[in-house]
């Protein structure tokens, strides 16, 4: 029997790589969609009549409104706002205001200000900076496929080949068709679409394996364990078929009871440090 406690103490901080903090491919592309319509609202910087000259601006070159809600890090054309005069919902690819309205946003989201006070010297500058921001809002994202890289290299370590010995994102349905298993208990009768990150196949039997890393906690481990418990219990009694599930990182921390319950019914649950030890090399 294994100890979950020593085993929990091998979990990782991080696995990230040098390119998961940023995407600057993403980042330089957003900019340059935009870069013409950027160096025409330069020159609202440390202007003295800014009001005036905005207005200028969009009368003659409305395409430069799409670039206003990204100055205030927001991603969408639409943005809503509301105060003593009413609510409004401005929107930024096709004006649905008058120019005065849109005077009024700029003043009273304070982008008049830092404009016309020189705060910033290059817009094309500072959406660099706002873009390297939200895009550390992908990070998540970019950590799932992170581990999913990893969980992959050490499945092609073991021996397993790719669309023969293994399978990527396998859908319940696409698994009983192609060996023939019955799996309605795990997709309620077929009412329930679920996909696996990777499905191997052995001499003895399939195993659908879920992968993630969490390095920092929040509610949705707890809602993951008891899950992937219950999807546990659920596999035993399918012959020829496993559920294997792949975890790490610190952010169970917090969750670690309810991780704890799922080790201790789970016979399949492994992480980085069982994967370095060859754990799937093993697998029968």
């Amino acid at each position: 029997m294994r100890d979950f406690n020593n085993w929990f103490s091998c979990f990782k901080e991080s696995i990230a790589t040098y390119d998961y903090y940023a995407d600057f491919k993403k980042v330089i592309k957003n900019v340059n969609n935009i870069k013409i319509e950027l160096n025409i609202l330069n020159s609202l910087i440390g202007s003295k009549n800014i009001e005036t000259e905005f207005e200028k601006i969009i009368n003659k070159y409305p395409e430069t409104l799409k670039c206003i809600p990204l100055l205030l890090a927001v991603r969408d054309y639409e943005i809503y706002a509301k105060d003593d005069e009413g609510e409004f919902t401005f929107n930024f690819k096709k004006m649905n205001y008058t120019t005065d309205d849109y005077k009024k946003f700029m003043a009273k989201t304070g982008l008049f200000d830092m404009l016309s006070n020189h705060l910033i010297n290059n817009l094309i500058d500072y959406v660099y900076g706002v873009e390297i921001g939200l895009d550390s809002n992908g990070r998540k994202n970019r950590g799932g496929h992170l581990m999913e890289a990893l969980v992959e290299s050490f499945i092609k370590k073991a021996g397993f080949v790719f669309n023969d010995t293994y399978f990527k994102e396998m859908k319940i349905s696409e698994i009983q068709q192609k060996w023939g298993l019955d799996l309605s208990t795990l997709s309620n009768k077929g009412k329930t679409v679920k996909r696996f990150d990777f499905v191997i196949k052995t001499n003895a039997n399939i195993y659908a394996i879920e992968t993630n890393f969490y390095a920092s906690s929040g509610s949705k481990l707890n809602e993951t364990a008891r899950s992937y418990k219950m999807l546990a219990e659920e596999s035993k009694n399918i012959n020829g078929f496993k559920f294997m599930w792949i975890t790490d990182g610190k952010g169970w921390e917090d969750a670690k009871n309810n991780l704890k319950e799922t080790f201790d019914i789970m016979e399949h649950i492994y992480s980085i440090n069982d994967m370095e030890n060859g754990i799937l090399s093993k697998v029968k």
